[in-house]
């Protein structure tokens, strides 16, 4: 299979978890029908975004035994028939009490296939502008993360990892074909680097990138940038759109990956033999 139908629910989320759910569930399905094949939810799809909900919000993320938002993204998954990118849920840890900022992916028969607890803590300081500091409430992940589909492998990571690229380019060197990358960049750093970022990772792996944010609530104590998008290999814009609540269709051609690879050989031109292979270091 060359070409593939991915598809960005960039939602609107509230404080009440169940309404987020409902409303999450009505657009993935929504997303189905239009014939998407994957389906990606933005990160903290069911709360919030903000150090002072993580902990209220937190659900253990057991497949055996589902919480509220691991039974709604199996069923989901299941009733759409779909490759589901749960955005992001405040994970926790019973063992430990520690949280995560984490993202689950589902086959289309509701199986949980892959999970990724965020790298790299959203820690910033502008001043005047935003402060934010994930680590006072959230712990690291610590593996990177890919799924496996009949179009092939896609990477997995969480907002501010976009900004690292060797999240990417190591995904890419083991085969990938894209990154999806659950996001909620905010008012300051989106119109900075949003765009900037997904073209940088795109560009320099050749490969898809998408980041799928939720859409803005100026009620809310967090402004997310929303800005939804898809990139192609060559970095071009396959679909996008503003701040308010909307589902971002593309068409993935996958052939592409390989045309720009022939075109742009970079991947037969790196100088291993000066700089590491950063694929081969984890």
């Amino acid at each position: 299979m060359s070409s593939l139908k991915l598809a960005l629910v960039q939602l609107a989320v509230g404080a009440q978890k169940a309404a987020n759910l409902a409303r999450a569930r009505s657009k993935v399905l929504e997303a189905a029908k239009a014939g998407a094949n994957i389906v990606v939810l933005p990160e903290c799809f069911n709360s919030p975004y903000g150090t002072q909900y993580f902990g209220q919000y937190a659900e253990e993320i057991d497949s055996a035994k589902p919480s509220p938002s691991i039974q709604a993204l199996s069923d989901m998954a299941r009733d759409s028939k779909v490759y589901l990118v749960g955005g992001s849920i405040p994970e926790l840890e019973k063992s430990t009490g520690d949280l995560f900022n984490t993202c689950t992916v589902w086959s289309p028969e509701g199986e949980m296939v892959a999970k990724h607890r965020k790298l790299h803590l959203f820690d910033i300081d502008f001043p005047g502008k935003i402060v934010f500091k994930e680590s006072e409430v959230l712990k690291p992940g610590n593996t990177l993360t890919d799924f496996s589909t009949p179009w092939g492998k896609f990477g997995v990571a969480i907002c501010y990892d976009m900004r690292f690229p060797e999240v990417a380019m190591i995904a890419a060197r083991r085969g990938c074909v894209g990154m999806i990358y659950p996001g909620a960049f905010n008012q300051t750093t989106g119109p900075l680097h949003w765009e900037l970022l997904l073209r940088a990772r795109a560009v320099d792996n050749q490969i898809f990138t998408a980041a799928c944010s939720p859409a803005l609530d100026k009620e809310a104590t967090y402004h997310a940038w929303g800005h939804s998008t898809i990139m192609d290999p060559y970095a071009r814009v396959v679909g996008t759109t503003a701040d308010a609540e909307d589902i971002v269709y593309g068409t993935l051609d996958l052939d592409l990956v390989d045309e720009v690879r022939k075109s742009v050989p970079v991947y037969s031109q790196r100088r291993f033999d000066i700089y590491a292979d950063v694929s081969k270091t984890t």
